[in-house]
């Protein structure tokens, strides 16, 4: 396949003009020493809320989300919806929990969602499990930020890992020299291009394919003609359990994922954590026009570009439609809003990766008396090392199994619920009955998850996460979220285990916030007098 120079001049003139930005958020806002993890792992928490809209927003909408949903939709139609109701449902889920997790983390310094755990039920294991369980979910997730920009490349006639290793390795040049302000400064292009491509493909496209009636229409046919009982322009009576638990159980994992909590603790207080919460609802409408795109390229007759093993690769399938609907520029426009759609999420990850092993392994169990200076230091080392860890998943793995790896990310991370979110709320778990629900529902997860085969592409085991209840023996073809069950698993064997322990009289761990450190203010003197530096 011959590269389209058009294309790619766009593409690359767009990437890197972000880069230079990427270098020059180091100047941007710059304090007097970004030596520390509040000033280069979290932007010195003073973020607005228009700044924190683009950079919570540029997190939580990334270049997999505008290659893999529209081509789940493509695939299996009003399945790949499940997206739109669980960005919906999830603000009003978190609206409070996020609020008081910013709250208690300003007046103890908290970082990471595990030195949190660490003060909330003194337990330094309890924290370390956390800790690597968020590591564990993160990584695969920068990989898949890496398979919306190989899509692209592909599309173009661009073959070969090289131009993704040059990509990542700006990406984590700049992001070793600015830190978190790099992503934030970046996401106010980002987030324009990416709405400027979708509102001009949703009018542009179907005026080209006879409207929207045509679309739907050519879309049913297809699935109508298709084997498969899952797939159809409407949910059935087989996959809507699973519609519904999937998009609440990625709803309550959305928000646990460390990069998450990242943008949110970069917030100047409160207040623009409730107005994001409010208007962040405007990105899942943007998500439904992407979900369309699936549709439109059932109509377009769109062809994904074949992969190097001789079979098509499905995450092409938006490039592609691009590139068949589209002039050149333009398409060269929407490769460029992918490519630095995965810039953004995938630095926000790596930092705060990198903020959690340094916080809840290397200051707990390697160096307690670590400086501000030698934190910001490893953490910034450790960033790198993520990264390369990323472009590895991609050299080293198939691209398909590191997307079954985001499956399963999605399953591990919830099982830190009880423990994250349920903990800003009571403390009556006790530490053991959430450690042994923890390895409880993290079993239960992982088991079912390699009971799930994928007929469309041979695999026995690890082929999705929609769960078939005739393993548990019981008559019906209906799927459910894997990590749905898991959490219930997990819940039950934590009270559980808490009753136990109580019973026994096993003593619990110390608490070290109080109920005030979950409603302070930036007015609060708590606040206001904060030194930092201490975190446990």
């Amino acid at each position: 396949m011959n590269a389209n120079v058009t294309e790619l001049v766009v593409f690359a003139v767009l990437f890197l003009a972000v880069s230079v930005m990427g270098f020059v958020a180091a100047k941007w806002r710059r304090p007097e020493n970004i030596e520390s993890l509040h000033e280069w792992g979290l932007g010195g928490r003073n973020f607005g809320s228009w700044i924190t809209w683009f950079l919570v927003g540029g997190d939580l909408y990334t270049a997999y989300t505008f290659v893999a949903v529209p081509a789940l939709v493509f695939g299996a139609g009003a399945l790949g919806f499940y997206a739109l109701p669980y960005t919906v449902v999830v603000y009003p889920l978190v609206f409070l929990v996020l609020a008081r997790m910013w709250s208690v983390s300003h007046v103890h310094g908290f970082v990471t969602p595990a030195d949190f755990v660490r003060a909330r039920f003194g337990s330094p294991t309890l924290a370390l499990i956390i800790a690597i369980t968020g590591l564990v979910a993160t990584m695969p997730y920068i990989a898949l930020q890496l398979v919306g920009i190989e899509a692209v490349l592909k599309t173009m006639g661009i073959t070969g890992h090289l131009p993704i290793i040059i990509a990542f390795a700006i990406l984590a040049a700049y992001t070793y020299q600015s830190g978190l302000r790099a992503p934030a400064l970046i996401a106010f292009v980002k987030d324009t291009l990416i709405y400027i491509v979708i509102l001009a493909a949703v009018i542009y496209i179907p005026a080209k394919l006879g409207g929207w009636g045509s679309i739907f229409d050519a879309a049913k046919a297809k699935f109508d003609a298709s084997p498969a009982p899952g797939d159809g322009i409407t949910l059935n009576a087989n996959n809507q359990l699973q519609y519904i638990t999937l998009a609440f159980g990625s709803a309550l994992a959305l928000f646990l994922y460390p990069h998450s909590l990242t943008g949110v603790l970069a917030s100047k207080n409160r207040g623009v954590i409730k107005r994001n919460m409010a208007a962040l609802p405007a990105y899942s409408f943007l998500l439904g026009l992407i979900a369309l795109l699936g549709f439109m390229a059932i109509a377009a007759g769109t062809k994904p570009v074949m992969g190097a093993n001789g079979k098509p690769d499905t995450n092409t399938i938006i490039p592609a439609l691009f590139d068949q609907m589209f002039p050149d520029w333009f398409a060269g426009v929407a490769y460029a809003a992918v490519g630095i759609g995965a810039l953004v999420p995938a630095a926000i990850m790596s930092i705060a990766a990198a903020n959690l092993f340094t916080r809840n392994i290397y200051r707990e169990y390697l160096r307690k008396d670590a400086t501000d200076a030698q934190e910001a230091k490893v953490s910034k080392l450790v960033s790198l090392v993520v990264k390369v860890g990323a472009v590895l998943c991609i050299l080293l793995l198939d691209p398909q199994f590191s997307i079954d790896l985001q499956l399963i990310g999605g399953v591990i991370i919830l099982q830190t619920l009880p423990s994250v979110g349920l903990g800003l709320y009571t403390r009556w778990f006790h530490k053991g009955g959430l450690i042994a629900g923890w390895i409880a529902g993290m079993g239960a997860g992982i088991w079912m998850l390699y009971m799930v085969p994928n007929p469309a592409n041979g695999k026995a085991h690890f082929g999705g996460s929609a769960f078939g209840l005739a393993n548990l023996g019981i008559d019906t073809k209906m799927t459910i979220y894997a990590g749905f069950l898991a959490l219930a698993v997990n819940l039950i064997v934590a009270a559980l285990g808490t009753l136990v322990f109580r019973a026994m009289k096993v003593a619990d761990g110390p608490d070290a916030t109080s109920r005030e450190d979950y409603f302070a203010d930036e007015g609060d003197p708590k606040v206001k007098d904060l030194d930092l530096a201490s975190s446990h």
